[in-house]
């Protein structure tokens, strides 16, 4: 076990609760007779349906194509008819409604072919890469970039050091800890990919030391694979947020990620231990990304625990399963109690980036009306990323947008630390990303603003060309024209003047 190299600043210490969904194995969620599929569940661009209504499809076909660079396939997870492909509730604080696409599965659960890689050092990276954007795998520890991204570098940089992150830091997820106990060798074979496409020269695994079980498995995991020499596995102090991939890359390599940097900057690649298995099983076994672990718990939750959930499985019957005790409409929190957010409609799907259902637990920020700021600064005091959370927040609610951009905005990672021991109850995080968010359409609008005056400038200097080019050729008609009226002139003259014989 390789050894801590740095530490972060800030960061909390808090009470994890995440005993009692350990207590049982990963249960499968019953299969469920109505399947919803966002066609957004990624950073980057939505996909495109490549289905029709009536359709019948198999369980792992493509339904939906990557659109752009930043996106990928999305999969049937189970057999069935495409019911319809129409806008749905999906699961956003903000209770929007996307284009997603339905299936009525037929209860077979019938797969369509398997094409697993008995090979992969066969393949070149960049098939490599195809292969993990085409399986639809995207990163599963809760922001969900599209994973083929992370596995180019591109030519100008140099992977020295994968971390493989198993750190789960936020109170009640133990989904990443039960994958770990249960499918450790499926996470190596995820890793061994990893690291064969990145040609890195040594792999980290960063678990946090509150999961002993999850450190043991993993060792004994990694012993009995000697191709993996440069792996290491690395026990981190449990301190929130120390998963955030920033933090984890100072406690792992002590090296700082610049501002508005890049991990690969420093040689640095992160993923997650969910992705490095779903990277293993779309390679080694054939299969795509259909499902994934989620966390069920909370005090309204009888039998808490994780379970393996087919994608677009609608919630209230994954919160059924658990029996959970839970009044209609009552907010439910999607995440954990520091990131998550809350929801109330239960009819909403699982989708990708599902990682924890929080039934019966308050936010780590209790919606009360706040108190002035008392310049305690103790929120300054707690930030991970080194930052005036005070400051941001007078220019915040001021709208002074320049100014969050000069204290380095767009450095917070929302991990909520400065709304968690703030003592006046400013929600802060709210303001960083309504900040963030205004920022960001003020910047669409002002590209929005340039592309029109480009065009318009464009469109004049298309006009001013064609007026020049129509002057010209008039003035080379009047040219012609005046050319050819003196010739013609010259030629009546010709003809009119006396002949070269003299008059007798």
């Amino acid at each position: 076990m390789s050894t801590v190299a740095g530490s972060f600043p800030g960061g909390l210490v808090l009470n994890g609760h995440k005993k009692r969904s350990t207590e049982t194995p990963i249960r499968k969620t019953p299969l469920s007779k109505k399947l919803i599929l966002p066609l957004q569940q990624h950073i980057g661009a939505e996909s495109i349906p490549i289905v029709s209504v009536g359709d019948k499809v198999l369980k792992g076909q493509k339904i939906a194509k990557a659109d752009g660079h930043v996106s990928v396939y999305l999969h049937a997870p189970s057999s069935g008819t495409i019911s319809a492909i129409d806008e749905q509730p999906i699961p956003h604080p903000s209770g929007l409604s996307a284009l997603c696409i339905t299936i009525e599965t037929d209860g077979l659960d019938t797969w369509i072919e398997h094409h697993p890689i008995a090979d992969y050092t066969q393949l070149s990276e960049h098939d490599i890469r195809q292969h993990v954007r085409e399986a639809g795998i995207v990163g599963l520890g809760g922001a969900g970039f599209p994973s083929f991204i992370k596995l180019n570098p591109g030519v100008h940089h140099h992977v020295e050091t994968l971390i493989i992150n198993g750190v789960e830091c936020e109170p009640y997820i133990t989904c990443d800890d039960m994958l770990m106990r249960e499918r450790a060798d499926g996470i190596l074979d995820g890793i061994e990919i990893i690291n064969f496409a990145l040609r890195v020269k040594h792999c980290v695994i960063a678990i946090e030391d509150n999961k002993p079980k999850a450190i043991s498995t993993m060792e004994l995991a990694l012993a009995a694979r000697p191709e993996l020499i440069d792996t290491t596995i690395m026990a981190v102090p449990t301190r929130y947020p120390a998963g955030s991939e920033k933090q984890l890359i100072q406690v792992v390599t002590g090296k700082q990620v610049p501002s508005h940097g890049l991990p690969i900057d420093i040689g640095i690649v992160c993923h997650n231990v969910g992705t490095a298995y779903a990277i293993g099983r779309a390679i080694k076994h054939g299969e795509p990304l259909i499902s994934r672990i989620v966390t069920v718990t909370g005090t309204d939750v009888k039998h808490a625990g994780n379970f393996e959930t087919l994608f677009g499985t609608p919630m209230h019957e994954l919160l059924a399963f658990c029996e959970t005790t839970r009044e209609p409409n009552a907010p439910f929190i999607l995440g954990g109690p520091m990131m998550g957010y809350n929801l109330s409609g239960d009819n909403l799907p699982v989708t990708k980036t599902a990682n924890c259902i929080l039934v019966g637990v308050d936010a780590a920020a209790p919606a009360e009306k706040p108190l002035p700021c008392i310049r305690c600064g103790e929120c300054a005091t707690a930030c991970p990323a080194s930052l005036l959370p005070q400051q941001l927040y007078w220019y915040a609610r001021d709208k002074d947008l320049e100014k969050t951009r000069q204290y380095n905005l767009f450095d917070c990672i929302e991990c909520g630390c400065c709304s968690y021991v703030c003592p006046s109850k400013i929600p802060l995080v709210h303001y960083f990303r309504f900040a963030k968010t205004e920022t960001m359409n003020q910047q669409l609008e002002a590209a929005k603003s340039d592309q029109a005056r480009i065009r318009h400038e464009n469109r004049l200097a298309r006009q001013e060309l064609e007026q020049q080019e129509k002057e010209e050729r008039q003035r080379q008609r009047k040219l012609a024209l005046a050319a050819s009226q003196a010739a013609k002139q010259k030629q009546e003259q010709a003809a009119q003047s006396p002949s070269d014989g003299s008059e007798s």
